[in-house]
């Protein structure tokens, strides 16, 4: 067998790959968008304000 012939199926799986894990980060991304925008603006202000503090980055 030729080294193309025996390259192919990796390249296939390696894009499945890619693939599932996009479709993973793309459902992510869509619930957090979906949680942040139905979220009340105190609670997500508070999340921020204590995120913030966690990392030590002033915010007053």
């Amino acid at each position: 067998m030729s080294r193309i012939a025996t390259a192919l199926p990796n390249v296939a799986a390696d894009l499945s790959g890619r693939l599932w894990r996009a479709g993973i980060l793309a459902l992510v991304g869509a619930a957090l968008v979906y949680v942040s925008g139905f979220a009340q603006p105190d609670l997500v202000h508070n999340a921020a304000h204590d995120s913030r503090h966690a990392f030590a980055t002033p915010c007053h």
